[in-house]
């Protein structure tokens, strides 16, 4: 931890960023001390007001689908659309107005400029350094170094506690959703969501091979493009399915689910859910809104 950010802590007064030094357990910052952006009020620029599209139907799915294929070439571009999607999504559920939004595996802070446009306080955490320079985003405060199981935050200590496309990457999703239930404050609320193995992209770059197993999959990637795939079957990629989150979020008796859905389809798509099986493939990526209880 670098000068400021100890200094940071040890006074409680959240100015500044928190450097990246150090394992993801010795970074350990309470949240009550953690560096915290500014929040900012809504404004013409906000990503809020340039969406290309209205409601929650197939204009919708297209529009994120289509992004999504220009992802490798365009990621700022792909994931400020999901940004500025995911918080219209959160709104249907509550105001974001100075809330503390902690951003689990927020890589290089796309996520940052959607959530200050809607008024919310935003610190994101993320293990991998070369992600969080990944996307030029420099000097900004509420980096924080740490590991998604084991969150560098007081309990209780977060206001909406938000995670894009992580709980795959992580050994131990049950573990790493605990922790989002540990430092999320009663009546706050958590918002899950990734990509369930056996959807289409389950797989990532390595998909749709992936249906014929994880390690084909990532052979048959390195035979044909000279090198490894960067999410590797069984290091930094794991199968995750919709009936083993449910079924998790169902057990826990200090939350509930307000709403679960297939994240980029339309709103009617949700009925899917109630169909095992046919639920794994067509869901393609699992959303969740809980509540603390």
């Amino acid at each position: 931890m670098s000068d400021t950010a100890a200094s940071t802590a040890k006074s409680a007064e959240p100015t500044g960023e928190t450097e990246p030094t150090g394992t993801a357990a010795s970074s350990a910052v309470p949240a009550s001390a953690a560096p915290v952006a500014s929040a900012a009020a809504p404004d013409q620029a906000s990503p809020l007001r340039t969406l290309p599209y209205s409601g929650w139907g197939l204009n919708r799915s297209k529009t994120l689908f289509l992004a999504h294929r220009k992802e490798p070439v365009d990621p700022a571009g792909f994931y400020s659309l999901i940004a500025a999607d995911s918080v219209r999504q959160l709104l249907r559920y509550t105001s974001l107005t100075d809330q503390l939004v902690l951003d689990v595996g927020g890589g290089p802070g796309y996520f940052r400029s959607a959530f200050l446009d809607a008024g919310a306080r935003y610190v994101w955490v993320e293990p991998d350094v070369s992600e969080m320079e990944a996307g030029g985003i420099d000097d900004v405060p509420g980096r924080v170094r740490g590991s998604a199981l084991d969150l560098p935050f007081l309990s209780g200590s977060i206001d909406l506690c938000y995670t894009s496309n992580v709980l795959e990457h992580v050994p131990d999703p049950w573990r790493m959703c605990s922790e989002l239930v540990r430092v999320t404050r009663p009546g706050g609320l958590i918002f899950l969501s990734y990509t369930n193995w056996l959807s289409p992209w389950g797989g990532h770059e390595t998909a749709p091979w992936h249906y014929l197993g994880g390690d084909r999959a990532a052979a048959r990637f390195e035979r044909r493009r000279g090198h490894a795939p960067k999410n590797i079957y069984g290091r930094t990629l794991f199968p995750v399915s919709v009936a083993d989150t449910l079924s998790w979020a169902r057990r826990r008796a200090d939350v509930e689910i307000l709403d679960a859905m297939p994240r980029y389809l339309p709103d009617w798509a949700k009925v899917i859910l109630r169909v095992p099986g046919a639920r794994e493939i067509v869901t393609w990526n699992l959303a969740m809104v809980l509540r603390k209880l």
